[in-house]
């Protein structure tokens, strides 16, 4: 099942439009690890309950919405809001009681029930956590939902740094960032193809591919580039992402 791009939108520190963040994927630099959307669009009763990851991927997820209809939304995460996971096993080892709120909203679906809740939208959400492959696990799982007759899915991914004790599992993502995009089925010239095949488990990166920034950009980079292809070697696999003119 080949897709398109219908809308796309992103949001990290000091990016937080289309243009400034194709300026950055093209020469990417460092940018700060600190910073909050203000999440206008959601009701300040559900928005106090949001921590910073939840508040970053809700951003992206209303800019790319905006006024499409109702769709399927595959919310993508690494580790999720790891930091609220770390504080309520804290206060578990100390014997203190949880907060039943915290401990709600841990969980990898919370931020796709919020967002669902506060749209009074009842289409089918779901969460994916898929290790250094969740955004193509992601966006197979909305290709089957183009396959089965939807006419729209969004994806949103999102991760920040991984807090301590953790953080020695994975130092790829630098800054909080999240990335939404609205697809559509697409048989046209410049539909966007995705599969996989088998490939060594130390496979490198293809000849002119740079790890300059985390994978997840680095597919996003494709994805609003109008690249014709893109390969991700990991976990024995190798994805390809291709445009087929």
């Amino acid at each position: 099942m080949g897709f398109s791009v219908q809308r796309w939108a992103a949001w990290a520190p000091g990016l937080v439009n289309p243009a400034s963040w194709e300026t950055w994927l093209a020469t990417p630099h460092p940018l700060p690890a600190e910073g909050t959307p203000a999440l206008a669009a959601m009701p300040a009763m559900m928005r106090r309950r949001v921590d910073r990851l939840g508040r970053i991927a809700l951003q992206a997820a209303y800019d790319a919405h905006v006024d499409a209809p109702d769709a399927p939304v595959i919310f993508a995460s690494r580790y999720g809001d790891l930091g609220r996971s770390v504080e309520l096993l804290t206060q578990l080892a100390r014997s203190e009681p949880l907060s039943p709120t915290s401990f709600s909203l841990s969980v990898h679906n919370a931020i796709g029930a919020l967002y669902s809740i506060a749209r009074g939208d009842a289409s089918a959400y779901g969460a994916i956590a898929a290790g250094e492959e969740t955004v193509e696990a992601a966006f197979t799982e909305a290709c089957g939902l183009l396959s089965d007759g939807v006419p729209r899915v969004m994806v949103v991914v999102y991760d920040e740094p991984v807090p301590a004790p953790w953080e020695h599992f994975s130092r790829d993502v630098a800054f909080p960032h999240a990335w939404a995009c609205l697809l559509s089925a697409s048989t046209g010239a410049d539909a966007i193809h995705l599969d996989c095949a088998a490939a060594p488990p130390d496979a490198s990166a293809p000849p002119g591919e740079t790890a300059d920034i985390p994978a997840d950009l680095r597919a996003l980079r494709f994805l609003v580039s109008g690249a014709s292809r893109w390969e991700h070697a990991t976990g024995g696999r190798r994805w390809r992402w291709a445009r087929h003119a």
